[in-house]
């Protein structure tokens, strides 16, 4: 993805975003925390580095402990509710996107699946790509930092 930008917001526009930063990765999460934000569904996340990451407009944050025992800020539209963000207090320099905020959804495609055992019997997972039962190793840090 050599050159990429990537850039998103919410529903109503009030929050935009941007960054020149090679993402990290692309995965679907099913941990309970992720099918709430998805509506029952896994989460589609591009995770990438956060320095560099510019944030226009006001976002509302929401802090809670992740079943992985993460402490998460995770950030979303005041406005109209569209969740934008989540990050690791542990992990500052990485920044998960949710994948339906992008301009360019098709940035997020998974290389992994995470939290299996958390979905449920009908949901839906790609046999191709690696899945891990919980949480995974942490996602590589960015270089350059």
């Amino acid at each position: 993805m050599s050159g990429t930008t990537i850039s998103g917001g919410c529903l109503c526009g009030q929050v935009r975003f941007r960054t020149d930063r090679e993402p990290l990765m692309g995965r679907a999460c099913w941990c309970r925390d992720c099918q709430y934000l998805a509506l029952g569904n896994a989460s589609i996340n591009l995770i990438v580095p956060s320095d560099g990451m510019e944030i226009t407009g006001r976002t509302q944050e929401f802090v809670s402990v992740a079943d992985s025992g993460n402490v998460m800020r995770r950030r979303f539209c005041p406005n109209c509710g569209t969740q934008l963000f989540s990050e690791s207090v542990d992990h500052p320099e990485r920044m998960v996107v949710r994948a339906g905020a992008l301009d360019d959804p098709e940035l997020a495609r998974p290389s992994g699946i995470i939290w299996t055992a958390s979905a449920p019997s009908w949901g839906w997972m790609d046999r191709e790509l690696p899945m891990t039962e919980g949480q995974p190793a942490a996602a590589p840090a960015p270089s350059n930092l």
